[in-house]
């Protein structure tokens, strides 16, 4: 356990023990574990709401999309290429970032039910090993009342979604109210940037975690990039025509353009499931997208002028930890908490396992930890943050956490690692287009399992078919991986004592989903 952390200019004499006081904690004391000649170092966790994987200037996914920022973080310290959440959506993945467990074993399977009671989150460790935490922006998990939450000596929370624009945030227990046109992101982080000054004046060693509303539906970027894409070409994805479907009298032909199909068009048309067919047309596909107010390729540039303003808040944490001599010492992670489609399988939205949903952007600055400018290829998972963040502050992962810490691998170092990851998603009343599914992925092959629907599951071959577009579920070359990979999500589940729907209460009693409003 340690007592004396040489992190900032001095020497700060810290003793463990203690919760928040904003919090109201009122735990035992954690136990720590030091990692032997490990130094530890100040953290800032940088989060994003809904950036997809590929959406980084440096990736040319979108030619004309700029992120100076993210681009200079990948040149100066790590791309994570394959970084996957163990749930799409929102609560449950923060859940796993901060606990380091699975959704059915953290208990947070949606977006509204309340936190269950027990939950340790890692920046309790940190407190306790002396560092300051602060938490600033949208917690988005359980009883998001925007109130102070355990972990954190200094909180500034949005409750819910928030407001992009002139927001109401709770600073320690006490509600402000931001007017004058202020941008959500600037003021977040204007006063992350001031906590971090402070605690340098101080002499005291930090943990800043800076949760973005960006980039959120409705996308709404600050005046300086309002528009600054409205021109721009949105290139269409391969699989945007998978599935693709008619039931017009002309199947041969496309019934938008009129134009001859091609045999590319029909690829796993008739293997794709149901659902997926069906939620093209809903609000979360591209045939109705957000019930039809834009073009969905709209909603794409506007969200990547949304992400601009995401991008300029990395860099001012960037600039001001150079500028106040902490960047040497100081570790910067970057990460969305899901993916998200535009367009992929005529989709719009997340929950789903497809690579688009599950993959997310993970970038890692930490001068002189690991070699930069690197691209790591192993799996990494959110279940990995908390064991990451914590081995960053010397301090060994706590025995419950599933996840692990991979600044041994960007170190070059031969540890084990896995060579599958698995995932699961819990059907929500509130969305109810997209199934309870579970799902295991290697680097050549994925495997989705649905539950409760009468409807067909899902296998590719990634090295071939890497956009997803031929399901080959009934292929008989792959019946014996097949059966391995759903053993192995089988073995998973038991093991992980995952066998159990976690079921939650909802106030909806109606059961007619296409009349919402009729209770």
């Amino acid at each position: 356990m340690p007592t004396d952390l040489n992190i900032m200019r001095g020497t700060a004499i810290l003793v463990a023990g203690g919760c928040s006081v904003v919090a109201g904690c009122d735990r035992q004391t954690l136990k720590l574990d030091r990692l032997e000649g490990v130094q530890p170092r100040n953290v800032v966790f940088i989060l994003s709401d809904d950036h997809r994987f590929d959406y980084m200037g440096f990736l040319g996914t979108i030619p004309w999309l700029e992120t100076p920022a993210m681009d200079r973080m990948a040149g100066e310290g790590a791309y994570v290429r394959n970084a996957f959440v163990t749930t799409s959506l929102s609560s449950p993945s923060r859940a796993s970032i901060l606990t380091g467990l699975y959704s059915h074993t953290h208990h947070v399977v949606d977006n509204a039910a309340p936190l269950p009671e027990g939950l340790t989150f890692f920046p309790e460790y940190l407190q306790q090993a002396g560092y300051t935490t602060a938490f600033f922006g949208k917690w988005h998990m359980g009883n998001d009342t925007g109130d102070p939450q355990p972990g954190f000596d200094h909180w500034e929370g949005i409750r819910g979604q928030g407001e992009y624009w002139n927001p109401r945030i709770n600073i320690d227990g006490q509600w402000q109210e931001f007017r004058d046109s202020t941008y959500l992101g600037d003021l977040l982080t204007d006063h992350a940037i001031d906590f971090i000054r402070e605690q340098k004046d101080a002499g005291k060693p930090f943990f800043v975690y800076l949760s973005h509303k960006g980039v959120h539906d409705p996308f709404q970027a600050p005046k300086r990039y309002e528009g600054c894409y409205a021109d721009k070409e949105v290139p269409l994805p391969v699989s945007f025509r998978n599935p693709f479907y008619d039931i017009t009298p002309t199947p041969n032909k496309d019934p938008r353009t009129g134009k001859p199909l091609s045999g590319s068009d029909y690829y796993g048309e008739e293997m794709k499931p149901d659902w997926v067919k069906r939620q093209r047309e809903s609000w979360h596909g591209v045939d109705y997208a957000y019930n039809g107010r834009r073009d969905w390729q709209d909603e794409v540039r506007k969200y990547c002028e949304t992400l601009r303003a995401v991008d300029e808040s990395i860099a001012r944490v960037l600039d001001s930890l150079r500028d106040m001599g902490l960047d040497e010492n100081t570790v910067v992670i970057y990460m969305g908490d899901n993916g998200f489609c535009w367009g992929e399988h005529g989709l719009i939205d997340k929950r789903h396992f497809y690579e688009e949903s599950v993959r997310v952007p993970m970038l890692i600055r930490a001068p002189g930890l690991f070699p930069a400018g690197q691209v790591l290829e192993p799996m990494v998972q959110n279940v990995d943050i908390a064991p990451t963040i914590l081995a960053c502050a010397g301090l060994a992962k706590p025995e419950q956490m599933v996840g692990e810490s991979f600044i041994p691998l960007l170190q070059g170092k031969e540890v084990p690692w896995r060579n599958r990851i698995f995932y699961e998603y819990y059907w929500e009343h509130e969305y109810p287009q997209t199934p309870t599914m579970h799902g295991v992925r290697t680097d050549d092959y994925k495997y989705i399992r649905y539950h409760g629907i009468w409807d067909t599951n899902e296998f590719y071959d990634l090295r071939k078919d890497p956009h997803e577009l031929q399901n080959r579920i009934a292929d008989p070359a792959y019946q014996e991986i097949i059966r391995q990979l759903d053993a192995d999500l089988y073995d998973w589940l038991e093991q992980t004592d995952g066998m159990s729907i976690p079921l939650k209460r909802t106030v909806r009693p109606h059961g007619d989903h296409r009349n919402e409003g009729n209770y």
